[in-house]
């Protein structure tokens, strides 16, 4: 493990299961990654960057993952621990490098990835003898992750997470990323049997297809509905964020204006927005306005973890009606 901590006692406000690895970001933006010549080092992937968003907004927040036995391990396992995310559930796995991220930063909506997760990325090493099932269980929330599903023993840890699951909400993130699968039908019976077991689903367009085969937002949500969850959330990027819950309410919140730098931590800022709202029992409209404007901020970001907000920035944007 990455540091031995005290037993666990109370409840976890949220426990993320899932992606974690070193964003190497170009500190020269709209210059091909040929041309590049510095980097910024950051701590990422989904899991870990959702825990980081809800830390930053004052919720206690474990992370269930894996790094390499690497010094890129080591920092990850600091990073978490400076954002004030547990640590507890992260072990090295000697045989597989700690994944590295690269990308291309060309405003405003064109950033390409390029994950290098070679033979295999600690964080698919995931087994389900290893869970914390207790913690797991009884977690306020529970964020797990497309990417889980992937490949084993993670796919099987990460059902065998959400069947730990009686109560509380838990959130299944989409996170479709195509290079991690041989073909969309590939995922589309693993994404089936995850909604199965989840209460929330929170993906964009291109993930939400993948998940029900429809695309237009407003079916997908209903898809969505009918595969078991009580609440669906649909990205629309420059269209905005529609919700929509079992009981009928039905929510579409306009993108908060911003200068955008850096649009891909912004979704991860969302859903930690989203646990932190969704814990505060607030109505729904105010739950998305709170996350999308949690996501606009980071947008006007360079990096992701270090770039999540805290809850006085949240509010200022939302007062403004503006990231400034």
């Amino acid at each position: 493990m990455c540091r031995v901590t005290d037993p666990y006692t109370d409840p976890y406000d949220v426990i993320t299961m899932g992606r974690i690895g070193v964003d190497l970001y170009p500190l020269q933006t709209g210059v091909p990654l040929s041309q590049v010549t510095t980097f910024g080092k950051f701590l990422g992937g989904s899991a870990a960057n959702v825990a980081v968003a809800a830390a930053r907004l004052g919720r206690r927040v474990g992370v269930v993952t894996r790094t390499g036995q690497d010094p890129f391990g080591s920092y990850l396992c600091e990073q978490l621990r400076e954002f004030g995310v547990d640590d507890r559930w992260v072990a090295p796995v000697a045989e597989l490098p700690t994944p590295v991220t690269f990308c291309e930063v060309f405003p405003p909506d064109d950033f390409p990835l390029y994950f290098y997760r070679q033979p295999k990325a600690p964080d698919l090493e995931i087994a389900a003898p290893d869970l914390d099932l207790d913690a797991i269980a009884e977690a306020r929330i529970f964020w797990m992750t497309g990417t889980g599903l992937c490949a084993e023993p993670s796919r099987t840890a990460t059902i065998a997470a959400l069947g730990a699951r009686s109560g509380g909400v838990t959130v299944f993130d989409l996170d479709w990323r195509p290079m991690f699968w041989q073909e969309p039908d590939a995922a589309r019976p693993h994404y089936a049997a995850a909604l199965r077991h989840a209460s929330v689903a929170v993906g964009n367009v291109d993930e939400v297809e993948i998940a029900t085969g429809v695309r237009e937002p407003r079916a997908a949500a209903g898809a969505l509905l009918a595969a078991g969850v009580e609440l669906a959330v649909v990205k629309q990027g420059p269209k905005g964020v529609l919700a929509m819950n079992r009981a009928g309410d039905v929510v579409e919140v306009p993108p908060l204006p911003v200068t955008v730098l850096n649009g891909l931590g912004a979704g991860d800022a969302f859903g930690g927005a989203l646990c932190h709202g969704l814990l505060s029992g607030w109505d729904l409209e105010h739950v998305i306005r709170y996350a999308n404007a949690a996501g606009a901020i980071v947008a006007s970001r360079l990096e992701c973890s270090s770039a999540m907000p805290y809850a006085t920035e949240v509010e200022s944007a939302l007062a403004a009606g503006a990231v400034l």
